[in-house]
């Protein structure tokens, strides 16, 4: 039986290859809007981070969604994105113990 391959993809944050699973989507889709898509379905352009603060923070601080996306990112984007994030985090935490 033939094993099924498992998409990896690379995380704007720290550089690694990890597979698509444990990583978030960061989407921008066709109005210009960036946010968080945790599904991982919705159309549009896509980068993706590693489920952990210190990567978002990496791609904040090197502006590496500017780069990804060709666009500007403004604070309240990023503000907005953290605190969906977070919330996700906390979440999942939860539902863990």
């Amino acid at each position: 039986m033939k094993t099924k391959k498992i998409p990896m993809r690379l995380c704007i944050g720290c550089g690694e290859m990890k597979p698509k699973k444990d990583l978030i989507r960061v989407l921008k889709d066709a109005e210009g809007t960036i946010q968080l898509d945790f599904t991982g379905k919705k159309s549009g352009r896509g980068a993706y981070l590693c489920k952990n603060m210190e990567c978002f923070a990496a791609a904040q601080k090197g502006h590496r969604l500017e780069r990804s996306f060709g666009c500007r990112v403004s604070e309240e984007i990023y503000e907005e994105m953290k605190h969906a994030l977070q919330t996700e985090l906390a979440g999942t935490a939860d539902h863990l113990s």
